[in-house]
């Protein structure tokens, strides 16, 4: 390599937070997890209902976005450090304790919320959007083959499909508020790469 391209080659600066495959997990993820949430406000909010008129389009996008939601963790599992990732957000230590005592009593001192690469809230967020998700995937599945469910259970299965759906768009839109309010972990999830300062203040027992 020249001196001349070597002169306009950036820095790389930070340190790596997420690899492209929990780049590509999360982005995926996401996108379908955003379709079935708008697809469902057209099928359920009448005024907005009027504006596709579609309705058998609608249901179907809805449908097979739901159905692959999964697809993209599955995929991911074949990296090992996605796995590792899963590992981290699977283990919930002391530290994740204090963390959560600390938000409870809405005391924002970083140095009494410690935290290793994920936070006590994100541990508690994965596993409980993981946990809707697969329920969500449940009961749809029971609305949709109708023929092999008693009434019984696609009443119930559409109570708590309806139900569990609002439940999430609420949290999913509180995730996306802390998200909106933290320029440096969206900067993570898009490039992989944060400052040091960053890492150090927000994760001290995180050794990258």
């Amino acid at each position: 390599m020249s001196l001349r391209a070597e002169a306009h080659t950036p820095p790389v600066t930070g340190v790596r937070r997420f690899g492209p495959v929990q780049r590509w997990v999360h982005r995926t993820t996401a996108a379908l997890m955003g379709v079935c949430v708008v697809t469902a406000a057209f099928l359920y909010i009448p005024q907005f209902a009027e504006l596709v008129g579609r309705r058998e389009l609608v249901v179907r996008v809805h449908e097979c976005a739901g159905l692959a939601l999964p697809v993209p963790v599955l995929v991911g599992l074949l990296s090992r450090h996605f796995r590792a990732d899963l590992g981290h957000l699977n283990r919930f230590g002391p530290h994740d304790r204090i963390w959560l005592r600390a938000a409870l009593r809405r005391d924002k001192r970083r140095s009494s919320r410690p935290a290793a690469k994920f936070n006590a809230g994100q541990k508690i967020y994965a596993a409980w959007i993981a946990g809707a998700t697969l329920v969500m995937l449940g009961t749809g599945l029971i609305m949709w083959f109708t023929h092999l469910t008693p009434l019984m259970w696609r009443t119930s299965a559409t109570f708590v499909h309806d139900w569990l759906a609002l439940t999430i768009g609420i949290v999913l839109a509180g995730h996306i508020g802390m998200a909106i309010g933290d320029p440096e972990a969206r900067g993570g999830l898009r490039t992989g790469r944060v400052s040091r300062e960053w890492a150090e203040r927000e994760h001290p027992l995180w050794r990258p």
